[in-house]
């Protein structure tokens, strides 16, 4: 399967994936939430377990504080599904910024072709979420419960389009020499 068809399907995934998740938005920040706590918790035990075989004092007790952490976190999203979803409102923020930079940048390696507007467009609305997320969080925090789950089916739509975008432009993207001569 070629490059641009990876990236194809994977957009086209992340596309059906948010149009899911805002159907059901209370459900996917509840799940979302519930899901990350579950993953702490496994990550804190392996990383506790981990700690065991690792050499050095230090590392051990490094091991140690960071699998009793991430035990904390996992317990504490689990118990307390409410403020984990205010939790990772705020991560997802950090992730919708970042994700829109990243757009951003990519677009203008895209320069020039067809595919630097639509590109550039999908990181500036990620960061309008992530502006959205940020207005929401500190006026109304309990609206942040299907807020949350809307604006992550929203970003998977983007995400999801961006990939697609990204997948032709990677299709129509001149080879250079040693990748013709990979494929002989």
């Amino acid at each position: 399967m070629s490059e641009w068809v990876k990236w194809l399907l994977m957009g086209l995934l992340s596309i059906v994936f948010g149009i899911f998740v805002l159907g059901a938005p209370v459900v996917a920040s509840v799940a979302v939430t519930v899901v990350t706590g579950v993953l702490l918790l496994v990550s804190g035990v392996l990383q506790v377990v981990g700690g065991f075989t690792v050499e050095g004092t230090g590392n051990k007790i490094l091991a140690f504080i960071m699998g009793a952490v991430m035990l904390f976190l996992g317990w504490s999203f689990l118990d307390h599904p409410l403020a984990g979803t205010l939790t990772l409102a705020t991560v997802v923020l950090i992730l919708f910024m970042a994700g829109g930079i990243a757009r951003i940048i990519l677009s203008f390696q895209m320069r020039g072709t067809s595919f630097f507007w639509p590109t550039l467009i999908s990181g500036i609305l990620s960061i309008i979420l992530a502006g959205i997320i940020w207005s929401y969080a500190s006026s109304e925090p309990a609206a942040l419960l299907s807020l949350l789950g809307i604006l992550l089916g929203i970003e998977m739509l983007f995400n999801g389009f961006g990939l697609v975008f990204m997948a032709f432009f990677v299709k129509n993207a001149p080879k250079d020499e040693t990748t013709e001569a990979q494929q002989a």
